[in-house]
């Protein structure tokens, strides 16, 4: 196992050497589903944040790829098969659609599966290039059994997964820094050896009532810059001389801005891309190929979200291009 991580990451650091041409970046238009008016979900991101993106030159249209929906074997190795079966034919109770907070429609169940195929894609791809991008997923709130929180499908434990099984990964570390604890990802990776699980989120904040990852850090309210990087910056060293992963699933939620209306965290935009270049600079640095899924983000200006999130695509740029 030793020396077959050692070749991989001497295989990326020798790709990471040379000026990639491209960052590979899943987005497909499905991402962007309508919902009814008013909706507390900011769906509108995932099409204004690739137009941002070629817009100021950071990424060109041809690093974006658009993926195929995940199939089913892959997305039931980490999902109850009678729990997607239902959720594929619309069946859910009221009471679960009310949980996941979309209305259950086949675009929305093809939307999943296609996210989830984004970040299957990407990890591979990382393999090749360092890095990968998903304009959509962090999907982190999706059980085995259940939705909850926007999240049906957990694009990140489906593609750490299909890793696994394909020999392409011996171990997987999942960093999650949304400010909401990854309690779905917990869950479906509890006694597995293989993936690692830590996540970095609100203590006080949703879920209420919290699983428990390999290694979760709870912050207090309020939690700005300045303790939030003094942190991370410890972490993420020992973190990773303790777990010696050949691979990581980076899921980069900008909710834990100050403006953020679910967060209850107090960084400030240039946090947050500090947060994005510790932990890009650190993976570079060590050789180790990531995905990065977009996670959450409601402030309550959109300007803020995409500004936010393409930040993460700017610190990725000047490493990896």
């Amino acid at each position: 196992m030793l020396v077959l991580r050692t070749k991989l990451q001497h295989r990326v650091l020798q790709l990471n050497s040379k000026s990639i041409s491209t960052i590979p970046i899943a987005y497909h238009p499905i991402y962007r589903l309508p919902l009814p008016e008013n909706h507390r979900f900011p769906m509108e991101k995932y099409e204004l944040l690739p137009q941002q993106l070629m817009l100021e030159g950071t990424c060109k249209k041809e690093d974006f790829f658009e993926p195929i929906p995940a199939t089913l074997e892959q997305v039931t190795r980490v999902h109850d098969s009678n729990y997607v079966a239902q959720l594929s034919k619309l069946e859910l109770t009221k009471s679960e659609v009310r949980k996941i907070g979309f209305p259950l429609s086949k675009d929305l169940v093809k939307r999943e599966f296609t996210i989830a195929g984004g970040t299957i894609s990407g990890s591979e791809k990382a393999l090749e290039t360092g890095i990968a991008m998903n304009i959509a997923g962090g999907t982190h709130h999706a059980f085995p059994s259940h939705g909850e929180a926007f999240c049906l499908l957990n694009d990140q434990a489906i593609a750490a997964q299909y890793l696994i099984d394909n020999n392409k990964a011996k171990q997987i570390l999942i960093l999650d820094l949304d400010v909401h604890q990854g309690n779905g990802t917990a869950a479906i990776f509890k006694n597995n050896t293989s993936i690692y699980t830590c996540s970095v989120h609100g203590a006080k904040n949703y879920p209420f009532r919290k699983e428990e990852s390999d290694l979760d850090i709870g912050l207090e309210d309020q939690t700005a810059d300045k303790d939030y990087l003094a942190k991370l910056k410890k972490l993420l060293p020992q973190l990773l001389d303790q777990i010696q992963p050949d691979f990581i699933f980076y899921l980069c939620g900008v909710d834990i801005l100050g403006t953020d209306k679910l967060g209850r965290l107090n960084l400030s935009l240039e946090g947050c891309r500090s947060r994005d270049q510790l932990v890009f600079e650190t993976c570079h640095h060590r050789g180790i190929p990531l995905q990065c899924s977009m996670g959450g983000g409601y402030s309550k200006d959109i300007n803020i979200i995409i500004e936010a999130h393409a930040n993460t695509y700017r610190e990725a740029a000047k490493l990896y291009f």
